[in-house]
């Protein structure tokens, strides 16, 4: 059964190239001609000689223009609808000369009563000014040895709840020349100021 299979297989090998000589024959024989295709002849390019040219110094640079002119400054907002009174006003007034006969013949020059030195002026709510809101508050500080204020607590104010803030936040800026008794500088408690709130019609 292998000899017959072996056999076949020789055989249609045998045709298969005998085939295929023939073809190569017949093709080597016959005359095969191209089309000649035109060709495009490429333009040489040639680069022409370049200069690179080096820098070496530090160039400086240009000069700045002039500046424009400045803008003029702006002007403080005009506060003329705004009316706080920081009159003060003290409870406990005392005289400026101390007549005690038993110290001596006279006084020393250098005492003298408290003196109001800076008033910074209150700072209207914003929520009294937007609602049209006018009032007052009082409050009550005590001067110490170096002319400043402390212990600040608002004592009558109205309406209530709007301008207590606002008044002791400036109080508390105030500046004083402290009072002074033989010389040394003692505190003043009980200073009184009022605040008026007040929008200009």
């Amino acid at each position: 059964m292998k000899i017959i299979r072996f056999t076949i297989a020789a055989f249609l090998a045998l045709i298969v190239t005998s085939a295929l000589l023939l073809v190569m024959q017949q093709l080597i024989h016959n005359d095969i001609t191209l089309d000649e295709k035109k060709t495009r002849k490429i333009a040489d390019i040639q680069m022409g000689e370049t200069q690179i040219d080096t820098q070496l110094a530090e160039r400086k640079p240009d000069k700045p223009e002039d500046a424009e002119e400045q803008p003029p400054e702006l002007q403080p907002q005009d506060l003329q609808d705004i009316d706080v009174n920081t009159d003060a006003v003290n409870v406990n007034p005392s005289l400026a000369a101390d007549l005690n006969f038993a110290k001596g013949p006279g006084l020393s020059a250098s005492d003298g009563e408290y003196l109001p030195m800076v008033k910074v002026q209150a700072q209207y709510p914003r929520r009294a000014l937007s609602r049209g809101i006018e009032g007052y508050c009082i409050v009550m500080y005590t001067v110490t040895k170096t002319g400043a204020t402390k212990d600040t607590k608002a004592l009558d104010c109205s309406p209530k709840g709007v301008f207590e803030r606002a008044s002791i936040k400036a109080a508390a800026k105030f500046k004083y020349k402290p009072r002074i008794e033989d010389g040394i500088a003692i505190e003043v408690p009980g200073v009184r100021n009022k605040f008026t709130y007040r929008l200009a019609e």
